[in-house]
């Protein structure tokens, strides 16, 4: 009987061969894992519903009544005898393009609403403190710092939560209105795009720290600086001020290293974490909260100094133009149209039953206006118009 041969093979498994293909499969998952985290910079990893981003459209709101309340004041038709931009919207009409180029109220309205001027902090006006970060100079100007603020604050607002940006979009404002009134020259000036520069501030401390977990940095670090640039150019022009956006940009980019932490990459069930915070709870513990503690501690002593110092300056009356006369430029662009140094405004006033004649004492222009009811406050708006 003959045998049959076993053909069976025994495979023996090489170990050194198995682990290196072991290891090249969790590199590979570990390194798909971490670019699969990663995620553009303005798109919330947070799926916080809209209506839950209450802070930032409550400002929003906020800054929509003062707006109309100051047109309201302002009443061009009757105030300025009807020589307005859009007289169809009849009492909330604009100043003409000469007198306010971003299509807004006059000069006495702002200063009545709460404008910052040097002669009037000089009278201990500090309520204007508060006041002025809620003014805007014009339509053109409600409008593009609106749309920046929606557009910056609702992303901080998605990632960071409501308390966190409001405190930011607060704390930068006022820092910032404090910068205004010690560099202030003597013409209204509106600081509500402080607030924004806050917000940029903010959210380039929050792509900066956490350079990592983004895809598109440069693109998005372009976007902050054109939203910037633009505003900076704006802020050139009569009545809007760039010293309160330069100061609450520095002041949100410590209070968002002081605040904010990094994103996280995983999150768990839906529950309600804080002010108008519904949605999905991020899954971030007490130390990853507390991060880098020597960063944050350094953000807050820094912005603690800028801030008292800045209000120890304001309440003592310390005004830094007097001292910088290059400082002007940063906010004022020299024009045939508006001075850029500040210049005593007087006229000779000469009157008859319909015309109403000024004269400028200073340079000898003179113009002559069809009617004679006119209030003192809209007379020197005028005169400053014709001297300057």
């Amino acid at each position: 009987m003959e045998e049959k041969e076993d053909d069976t093979k025994i495979s023996i498994a090489d170990p050194i061969q198995d682990h290196q293909e072991t290891t090249f499969s969790f590199d590979f998952r570990t390194e798909f894992l971490q670019d699969e985290n990663k995620s553009p910079f303005f798109k919330p990893r947070s799926r916080m519903r809209r209506r839950d981003t209450c802070v930032i459209f409550a400002f929003v709101i906020i800054h929509l009544v003062v707006f109309l309340i100051t047109m309201a004041v302002n009443d061009c038709g009757y105030n300025s005898h009807g020589d307005c931009a859009f007289k169809a919207l009849g009492r909330m009409s604009f100043q003409p393009l000469l007198e306010n180029p971003f299509l807004g109220p006059s000069a006495s309205t702002l200063d009545k609403m709460g404008a910052i001027r040097k002669t009037l902090l000089a009278e201990h006006q500090t309520w204007r403190l508060f006041m002025c970060p809620l003014l805007h100079a014009g339509v053109f100007h409600f409008m593009i710092n609106l749309l920046c603020i929606i557009f910056i604050g609702i992303y901080l607002e998605k990632e960071f939560g409501s308390i966190r940006t409001g405190i930011i979009y607060m704390l930068s404002a006022f820092s910032g209105t404090l910068v205004t009134a010690i560099f202030v020259r003597d013409s209204p000036a509106v600081c509500s795009s402080g607030a924004l520069f806050g917000l940029l501030g903010a959210t380039v401390s929050a792509l900066t720290r956490n350079w990592k977990f983004y895809t598109n940095k440069i693109a998005a670090l372009l976007t902050l600086f054109f939203v910037a640039g633009f505003n900076l150019m704006l802020g050139l022009l009569p009545y809007m001020d760039n010293y309160s956006s330069i100061g609450s940009l520095i002041s949100g980019f410590l209070l968002g290293l002081v605040l904010f932490y990094t994103p996280q990459l995983r999150q768990v069930a839906q529950n309600k974490i804080g002010l108008c915070e519904y949605g999905v709870k991020s899954s971030f513990n007490w130390k990853q909260k507390l991060d880098r503690p020597v960063l944050r501690s350094a953000s807050l002593i820094l912005f603690s100094l800028l801030f008292v110092g800045l209000l120890v300056a304001v309440l003592l009356g310390i005004n830094i133009s007097h001292y910088c006369r290059w400082c002007r430029y940063i906010d004022c662009i020299p024009y045939k149209r508006w001075s850029c140094n500040d210049l005593t405004s007087s006229c000779e006033t000469m009157g008859s039953d319909k015309e109403l004649t000024l004269t400028c004492m200073g340079n000898g222009n003179f113009k002559v206006f069809p009617f004679t009811n006119i209030s003192q406050e809209r007379t020197q708006d005028l005169c400053t118009l014709i001297c300057s």
